[in-house]
């Protein structure tokens, strides 16, 4: 699984996906029939990116999240480059359009819903893109989350993982 880049939460504990977001990927996993410890997950950056702080005093405080640059991804690529060579996934699920545009090229999409859902390649290696679990957080519609299922199950089936009627159905 591919994300963003580290949020606060991922920051002070160094690892990816840990804050709400990250356990509603969590229960997504689990719902493939995996356990976390079973995936690789992974960011298009490897650190935080900072923001434009405001001054406070003789500091600089900086809040909040925002995307990586293009510039920014395009240095950290390399980087997750070799993480896939090491781990050799089967398949790699890009979670949102931060993540699918630094796999698929800057520019190479009009919107995340014109790509999700089909079948692309990160250097030889399956991609399937989704929507971020942020996003389902924000918009905990029945359709989203049968959506992203939706790409999820395809994933499962790809990979030979067994789906039974209940996931099928959900």
């Amino acid at each position: 699984f591919c994300g963003e880049a580290p949020g606060a939460d991922e920051e002070i504990r160094g690892e990816p996906f840990v804050g709400a977001a990250g356990q509603l990927l969590t229960k997504m996993i689990g719902a493939m029939g995996l356990k976390r410890e079973q995936v690789y997950i992974g960011n298009i950056l490897a650190w935080r990116p900072q923001m434009e702080g405001r001054r406070s005093g003789s500091s600089v405080q900086q809040t909040g999240n925002r995307p990586p640059t293009e510039e920014e991804m395009r240095f950290g690529l390399p980087y997750l480059r070799a993480q896939v060579e090491v781990v050799r996934p089967k398949v790699i699920v890009a979670l949102g359009s931060t993540a699918a545009e630094g796999l698929l090229g800057f520019g190479s999409f009009k919107s995340l819903g014109s790509i999700r859902g089909q079948w692309h390649e990160f250097e030889g290696t399956p991609l399937m893109v989704t929507y971020h679990p942020s996003y389902l957080l924000r918009n905990q519609s029945n359709k989203s989350k049968r959506v992203v299922w939706e790409d999820l199950l395809q994933v499962m089936e790809r990979v030979g993982l067994p789906i039974n009627e209940r996931q099928r159905n959900y």
